[in-house]
């Protein structure tokens, strides 16, 4: 692990003049900096998604039933599963609470969609699986709640890294 001094891109060691002080200031950029922006943009499209589907609930289920075809569930229950989905994880990942269970309980849902309801929207769904693979990955970062609950719950040899 390097420190603050240290630049973790090799480029960064190597390249001098303002590109090179530039590049080591970004590399510089705590984590959780990077985490708030990824948290409420994968959290807006779900969130908006779900408040879609409760403004029009027979609209939503005509979807379910004519157009989405989710195998294994029926359509009404696949409706009422995505709209729960859809309006709790994102609370969640905004507040930073329970954020790795919630971006991968939405990886799935966006695995679902591009396998099953519109494989063509590939591109669309690979940028939210970016997203909500670093969240599974590293977590909400030091501004959330999950950082704050770690650092009154956990003793000090359990704590994770919230960089």
């Amino acid at each position: 692990m390097s420190d603050a001094s240290t630049p973790r891109c090799p480029i960064c060691a190597t390249v001098g003049g303002p590109i090179g002080r530039l590049y080591r200031w970004l590399d510089r950029v705590p984590y959780a900096v990077l985490a708030i922006p990824l948290r409420v943009a994968v959290a807006t499209v779900f969130w908006n998604s779900g408040m879609a589907k409760l403004a029009n609930w027979t609209a939503t289920l005509a979807l379910f039933s004519e157009e989405y075809q989710v195998p294994l569930l029926a359509p009404e229950l696949a409706a009422r599963l995505a709209l729960v989905i859809e309006v709790t994880a994102p609370v969640l990942l905004i507040l930073g609470l329970f954020t790795r269970p919630a971006a991968l309980v939405l990886l799935g849902m966006t695995a679902v969609i591009e396998t099953f309801v519109y494989p063509q929207a590939w591109p669309t769904h690979i940028q939210w699986a970016a997203m909500l693979l670093v969240l599974l990955c590293r977590g909400a970062g030091a501004v959330s709640l999950d950082a704050l609950t770690a650092r009154f719950g956990a003793r000090p040899q359990d704590e994770c890294a919230m960089t």
